[in-house]
């Protein structure tokens, strides 16, 4: 059987993609690669180029291999420009999911594991939040993401069908072994723009709020390995195949860092004093998101491995140095 990868010439959908792989697994690849990049799609994976939402398309696909998961990443995640856009989020991120899940269903495809978000809690009154914490996502990207956990809800209600829905914290880091990291030419990702910015590719890093209700006054993050972050993603396709009830899962190590701290992190690792410049908080940003990831471990054996700030802050800053190699 072949596993689908929606988003694989991404960041994680591509480490999926060399997880997969890695274990032996048939994959095939839609990306439209508006993010991704075709060079990150080993070149004996089937890919084909397109919106994922593309029912013709997706006949095409589910038609030619015979697939029983789809890992689905691919989707619109900058929380800022989903304030500004958010008819464009739910375009993206919920119609375009939906048309998937009915092509899903059409095609009797049974499991999916669909790539969530701590988004869709907003901002919750607890140190570490659970999956039974209320949602209630302050930005059209958390909001456009929880609509498509219900329609997963409802779908496993009415098919043959089962899924894990896995809410991820702050994903960083690359590949240990090299193969892959974040590549996006215009990522926004903390830990990413400040290995940018360390090695001279900005002038200056921004800190967007210093008044957060938060031990130095920055945003607090549970920030998970990509590495980690993947292996759950193969626990809960294993699951599933087991016959596994649907589920909903948090990914992440129970601990934050500031935004200062991590910025700290980048300069000892680097080596480089860099400039820190302080801005007012961004639309839809909570002061505080700490997983409690008790769920995976119980549910389907994940055991993180990779838990350390400066192990992932190097992982990136080795994987941006390398990406000058590549071409888009």
């Amino acid at each position: 059987m072949t596993v689908l990868v929606t988003g694989g010439a991404g960041y994680i959908g591509g480490h999926m993609v060399l997880a997969l792989r890695d274990a032996g697994e048939a994959v095939v690849v839609v990306d439209d690669l508006s993010t991704g990049f075709r060079w990150a799609v080993p070149s004996d994976v089937t890919f084909y180029q397109g919106d994922f939402g593309d029912q013709t398309l997706m006949q095409q696909v589910l038609t030619a291999h015979k697939v029983d998961a789809i890992a689905h990443f691919a989707a619109k995640i900058v929380v800022p420009e989903s304030v500004a856009d958010p008819l464009g989020y739910y375009r993206n991120n919920t119609s375009s999911a939906r048309n998937l899940l009915e092509m899903a269903v059409r095609h009797a495809v049974p499991h999916m594991i669909f790539s969530s978000t701590a988004a869709v809690y907003g901002e919750p009154d607890v140190e570490a939040v659970s999956e039974l914490e209320a949602t209630n996502p302050m930005s059209p990207y958390g909001r456009s993401k929880l609509m498509v956990e219900w329609m997963l809800e409802d779908t496993a209600r009415a098919h043959d069908f089962a899924y894990v829905a896995l809410r991820y914290f702050n994903v960083a880091g690359a590949d240990p072994q090299g193969r892959h990291g974040q590549s996006a030419l215009n990522a926004t990702h903390l830990i990413k723009r400040a290995v940018q910015t360390a090695l001279g590719r900005y002038p200056y890093m921004e800190v967007f709020g210093t008044d957060f209700a938060t031990p130095d006054g920055t945003g607090v993050r549970d920030y998970i390995q990509i590495t980690d972050l993947i292996a759950a993603h193969m626990r809960a396709l294993a699951y599933l195949r087991r016959g596994g009830q649907s589920l909903v899962c948090n990914c992440g190590y129970g601990h934050g860092a500031s935004v200062l701290e991590v910025i700290a992190a980048v300069k000892k690792v680097s080596g480089v004093n860099f400039e820190v410049r302080l801005s007012p908080r961004r639309a839809g940003d909570p002061a505080r998101l700490i997983a409690r990831a008790e769920r995976a471990r119980e549910r389907f054996g994940w055991v993180p491995q990779h838990d350390n700030l400066d192990d992932i802050v190097r992982q990136a800053l080795d994987w941006e140095r390398r990406l000058h190699n590549h071409q888009r």
